[in-house]
């Protein structure tokens, strides 16, 4: 039985400066970025994909950016959205860490975190850590929804963790499936299509 996975990265957020609230960690400022007008927009042109129409299910992560992108999509299809942690970007952690660690390398910071999965931050997560999460709550999807056409609506880096499952890394650390470069952009959908829990394909969609 196909079963049939859109992967959809959030689309443009709000660029902010100037004084933050001290009170507020820089984990939860990421997790309250908003969608710049651009993002808005091309949250509504994404919803009206073909691929994106007769969505049976639809899961978000609970960032402001990811569920404001999925509004659209469940507008579109009729449908509510369901929130779950797993879809979460992963933690940051200390970004003086990250800072530090970033200083000399050639790779941008996904690619950093493909290229060492186990490192992270203070108070923050590895690769390892949120490809497990996320692979678990896939598996549970597809155990469950089996037929069926979700959307999960996601974040650049834990979109290419999970992708790590089946696809392979070139020496610049990009994904690779069938000898074809997939790129996770902003916003972007990737069509995975399942045979019971066997993956058969990944396909990125053009919008």
């Amino acid at each position: 039985m196909i079963t049939t996975i859109y992967l959809v990265k959030h689309a443009d957020e709000l660029k902010e400066n100037g004084i933050r609230n001290t009170n507020e960690t820089a984990q939860l400022i990421n997790e309250k970025y908003i969608l710049s007008l651009k993002g808005e927009e091309q949250s509504k042109k994404l919803s009206e994909n073909q691929e994106l129409q007769n969505i049976d299910l639809l899961w978000s992560s609970s960032y402001a950016r990811a569920k404001a992108t999925a509004k659209y999509i469940a507008y579109k299809n009729n449908i509510e959205i369901n929130i779950d942690e797993s879809l979460n970007e992963r933690k940051l952690g200390n970004l003086e860490d990250l800072a530090k660690w970033m200083e000399n390398k050639t790779f941008g910071v996904v690619q950093a975190y493909l290229q060492d999965r186990k490192w992270k931050a203070r108070e923050g997560e590895s690769c390892e850590e949120a490809t497990k999460r996320v692979t678990l709550f896939l598996k549970n999807i597809l155990k469950e929804n089996k037929g069926k056409r979700v959307v999960l609506v996601s974040h650049g880096a834990l979109i290419s963790f999970l992708l790590t499952n089946w696809c392979d890394l070139n020496e610049e650390m990009k994904l690779v499936f069938n000898n074809k470069i997939i790129e996770i952009k902003e916003p972007s959908i990737t069509k995975l299509t399942f045979n019971n829990q066997k993956l058969i394909n990944i396909e990125l969609i053009n919008i």
